[in-house]
């Protein structure tokens, strides 16, 4: 029988179980510190415990952290990891270098239920849901590498990798709860954003829990025939249910919301495109980003024109929308958004192994 991970007790059950072995309460958070701030390795590490705690803990429990297992490195700055996540299980998770953030970009599930049509990651099958420690690990690894390559401490955190992040929902939060707690990272819940491909039911529920980080939904396309041709979720989560959901969300929480908007050449990149997103954007306080496509392979869609772009942005700002444009970074290492599907990266010329 394998032991159970000692990360997966909450600060109440590991006090619990160290008095009944007859340890005095301050152990726990010692022992909390290493894990989730010191992001110790193995029990022995825990210098200021006893070597009679150490060997029970070792006893009882196992600590047992994600591994790095491949990472490839853009022309651009931009750094692709490839975890090992136990039994040959893969997830990805990139590090974003710009002149004004060091962002991290992580996984919540290994593969992707919803199949969205421009997504890579959709093409795979979902394998399992992350637990918390396995979110949070890659957060403080890909922190290391900030540190190691870039002398610059980790400033943003996005939930925008592989799987579906409100279809993992209880974990992903407690992840965030380590990230920005002490014992944890200390990081402000300000600076993450979890992105959802639009589960209705889960973005009230953010609400109801008065979460603080941001909320990004891709959106894509502000019409319902168009929104089901891409993404099957629209079919049982469609466009009003979304509107309403997140007016909630913001009654609730006071953040505005950000609609993320792939930009498809020939299919939602016309006037009459804007002007369907500018209406629903007077539906709820938010923000809109544009991104550009990442090709994947065997993919029906190709980037917009720049003058398709351009005259797109211009209306939405004509309507007093806050545009931002987002350009792809690491596309030639299949970082970019919508490439992440665990392709071996020991073909391309920028990999490194690290084991």
């Amino acid at each position: 029988m394998v032991a159970k991970d000692i990360r997966e007790l909450n600060s109440s059950e590991l006090k619990q179980t160290l008095v009944d072995w007859g340890e005095k309460p301050f152990r726990a958070k010692q022992i909390e510190e290493w894990i989730w701030s010191k992001a110790a390795g193995s029990f022995d590490e825990m210098s200021n415990l006893s070597v009679a705690l150490r060997e029970r803990l070792k006893e009882s429990f196992e600590l047992s952290r994600i591994e790095l297992a491949e990472q490839q490195f853009s022309s651009d700055g931009t750094i692709k990891c490839a975890f090992d996540v136990r039994a040959g299980q893969v997830i990805e998770g990139v590090l974003i270098p710009t002149s004004k953030r060091m962002t991290a970009c992580i996984s919540s599930q290994v593969g992707c239920s919803l199949a969205c049509k421009f997504c890579a990651t959709g093409k795979l099958k979902l394998l399992k849901n992350l637990t918390a420690a396995e979110i949070y690990d890659q957060v403080e690894m890909i922190r290391s590498m900030a540190m190691e390559h870039y002398d610059q401490q980790l400033s943003n955190i996005v939930y925008m990798g592989m799987g579906e992040p409100l279809l993992n929902y209880s974990a992903v939060l407690e992840s965030i709860d380590r990230i920005c707690g002490t014992p944890g990272l200390a990081m402000s819940p300000k600076r993450i954003t979890v992105s959802t491909a639009g589960i209705a039911k889960a973005i009230k529920r953010l609400g109801d829990d008065e979460v603080r980080f941001n909320l990004a939904l891709s959106l894509h396309a502000a019409n319902d025939e168009k929104r089901n041709r891409i993404m099957a979720i629209n079919e049982t989560n469609n466009l009003d249910a979304l509107a309403e959901a997140l007016q909630h969300f913001h009654s609730k929480t006071g953040t505005r919301v950000t609609f993320e908007y792939i930009i498809f050449h020939d299919f939602n990149d016309q006037l009459e495109d804007a002007q369907e997103l500018a209406a629903f954007c007077a539906r709820v306080p938010c923000k809109v980003n544009i991104i550009e496509y990442n090709p994947i392979d065997q993919g029906e869609f190709t980037q917009a024109t720049p003058e398709r772009v351009d005259a797109f942005v211009e209306l939405l700002e004509s309507r007093n929308i806050i545009v931002n444009v987002r350009r792809s970074r690491g596309k030639d290492i299949d970082a970019a958004c919508g490439q992440l599907a665990n392709k071996n990266a020991a073909t391309t010329p920028q990999f490194k192994s690290t084991v």
